[in-house]
């Protein structure tokens, strides 16, 4: 999906995860809100703000290795 980009499709790939880690992370604060006196749901959101918290975290630092000094081509 990245070919039309000038970025690999694997780049494309992490930065789309990434972005949309990110995007969730966003809106999670205004879920929590929403669950105040939902004990149980309030967990599930933090674990989920927190999957996704990490996910952003390992996106990033593979897309540092693998384009780190042109690492990656973007042909690839």
């Amino acid at each position: 999906m990245g070919q039309n980009t000038g970025a690999s499709n694997l780049v494309y790939d992490l930065v789309s995860i990434q972005y949309h880690a990110l995007k969730g992370a966003q809106v999670y604060e205004q879920y929590l809100t929403d669950a105040k006196d939902h004990d149980e749901v309030k967990k599930f959101i933090e674990s989920v703000k927190s999957e996704d918290s990490k996910r952003a975290k390992t996106c990033h630092e593979l897309l540092t290795k693998l384009t780190k000094d042109g690492g990656i081509s973007a042909a690839a």
